[in-house]
């Protein structure tokens, strides 16, 4: 396994302009990090944040290929919002992009990409809302996938946000998409949003998982409303970004079943805490490096 960070861990930096996404790099350079995953949005409880793009801005493609390589940080995979319900013209044009990005990932020599299919905040109203938007997803994320596959590249779905979440939402959409290159990216964490068990779900979904997103939360329950700043899960209770190994989460035992289900890819520390980003980076790091360790 290579243990690496998300971009989207240095948000609080990135929002505020402290740092950049070359900055981070060279961060990551320094530390003992060992790769980086490019996520191009910010997750706030209120909403969805750009923190930087590629745009058509060929000097800031060309500076994150030079500091990768000068700092010696692999560019492990890229991840990017999507949402293929809505318009048919809406779908082509948001199903163009994400192929822009996948020309942009070849160029960038990464090879694995995960793509949203619909905005993280959508929740589900029934069960006839998800039936009636499953094949467009369906439809939307095959073409994409064989289109990733001319350039060699792995798509991902992550189990992210309300709607598409879950691991057996997870696991119908692959089964349905049929696609040897499309698996997901699974987060350890996000189960929580619509109340599972993140241990069993790990569990459940790791055979299809082509990266892993290892985070940890405070959860608080039910009926016990903690304040300002905590997401609400679907069932109601309460979650606050920590630091890797500080949280509720039960992050020896979900990396135990990581290590004894034979997973050896790539995982990213993605962090959204309230905590200085680069203190909570380097100590989560330390805390993974030191369970995989004890595990061993």
């Amino acid at each position: 396994m290579k243990i690496g960070f998300s971009s989207f861990s240095f948000s609080d930096k990135m929002l505020t302009g402290k740092m950049s996404i070359v900055d981070v790099i060279e961060w990551i350079g320094r530390s003992d990090g060992e790769h980086l995953e490019l996520a191009t949005v910010s997750f706030s409880p209120k909403g969805t944040d750009t923190v930087w793009s590629f745009g058509d801005d060929p000097d800031l493609i060309e500076a994150i290929r030079s500091s990768a390589a000068t700092n010696g940080v692999e560019l492990s995979g890229m991840c990017i919002p999507a949402d293929f319900i809505g318009e048919p013209d809406d779908r082509a044009a948001q199903i163009e992009r994400v192929k822009d990005h996948i020309r942009l990932s070849d160029s960038l020599g990464i090879r694995y990409f995960r793509h949203d299919v619909t905005q993280w905040a959508r929740k589900i109203r029934d069960v006839s809302d998800f039936e009636e938007n499953f094949a467009t997803i369906v439809d939307a994320s095959a073409e994409i996938a064989r289109f990733a596959a001319k350039y060699g590249i792995q798509t991902s779905v992550e189990n992210h946000g309300f709607y598409m979440n879950g691991s057996e939402h997870v696991r119908r959409l692959i089964a349905a998409v049929n696609e040897s290159n499309f698996k997901t990216t699974l987060d350890v964490g996000n189960f929580l949003c619509v109340d599972e068990d993140p241990l069993i779900a790990t569990k459940a979904n790791l055979p299809q998982a082509s990266f892993v997103h290892l985070k940890d939360f405070y959860i608080r329950p039910h009926g016990s409303y903690p304040g300002e700043g905590w997401l609400t899960t679907t069932g109601g209770s309460y979650l606050l970004g920590s630091i890797v190994g500080f949280g509720d989460m039960d992050t020896r035992g979900i990396l135990s079943t990581v290590v004894a289900g034979g997973y050896d890819g790539y995982i990213s520390i993605e962090f959204e805490g309230n905590e200085d980003c680069l203190f909570a980076c380097e100590t989560g790091l330390t805390n993974v490096k030191r369970i995989l360790e004890e595990l061993r």
